[in-house]
């Protein structure tokens, strides 16, 4: 229409992210706390709101007081935007990562998921039950990683992220030690972590997957009778 002002050109850093962007910047993150730049509350923190980011302005303040390679982080346009606040975690309250060597499923379940340390060793057993190990936002603190399984009328689940080598060396008897089907394709590089998997599975199964990054969980709001459910 003729007297209508023209429209400027898209403020570069209001557009969205894509979820190679969130993975890229959550490995910086992952990398700095391995270097001892940020502590494990810290790390939890940035990493939720680097999943949850909308546009690029949001993975600014994520990055901006960390080192990291070029191109190892998306090239977060920032010039003339204020950078906003972190995005808040969950509850207000960063949950603390903790280290775990054990997994234990006796007619039960067992999950390790989210940020959480993992040494150069960890044993899971399963029997008649379930143990999930997910590696995807873990802290590692050895360059390899030795996961020793054991398993009977059991399942036992290893993910890992794109970036991590895996090596399955386990037996399967009358059951399945395997390197499943991957949903993400492997980045391996002279940096990725070495997760090396061995054991037994005895009528069993211990499967270990590559795939993408978890998605944020979403929060509903109720009235009295409807509390919040994550």
């Amino acid at each position: 229409m003729e007297g209508s002002p023209v429209p400027g050109p898209p403020d570069p850093a209001r557009l969205r992210v894509s979820d190679a962007d969130r993975h890229r910047t959550a490995e910086v993150l992952r990398e700095a706390a391995g270097e001892g730049r940020l502590d494990l509350d810290e790390l939890a923190e940035r990493l939720e709101a680097a999943y949850a980011a909308k546009v690029y302005a949001d993975l600014v303040p994520l990055l901006a007081d960390l080192p990291h390679a070029p191109g190892a982080a998306p090239a977060v346009p920032t010039a003339g935007v204020p950078a906003p606040a972190p995005a808040p975690v969950a509850g207000g309250v960063p949950v603390p990562a903790q280290r775990h060597d054990l997994s234990v499923a006796i007619m039960s379940g067992c999950e390790r998921r989210g940020v959480w340390e993992v040494g150069a060793t960890h044993q899971a057993y399963a029997v008649m039950g379930g143990v999930e190990i997910d590696l995807r936002e873990a802290v590692f603190t050895s360059r390899e990683t030795v996961i020793s399984c054991g398993a009977f009328w059991a399942g036992i689940d290893i993910i890992v992220n794109e970036r991590t080598q895996v090596v399955v060396d386990g037996i399967g008897i009358m059951g399945a030690f395997e390197h499943g089907r991957d949903t993400v394709e492997a980045r391996i590089d002279a940096d990725s972590p070495v997760v090396r998997v061995k054991g037994v599975a005895l009528m069993a199964g211990v499967t270990v997957t590559r795939k993408g990054p978890r998605k944020p969980r979403r929060r509903l709001r109720g009235g009295p009778d409807n509390p919040q459910l994550s």
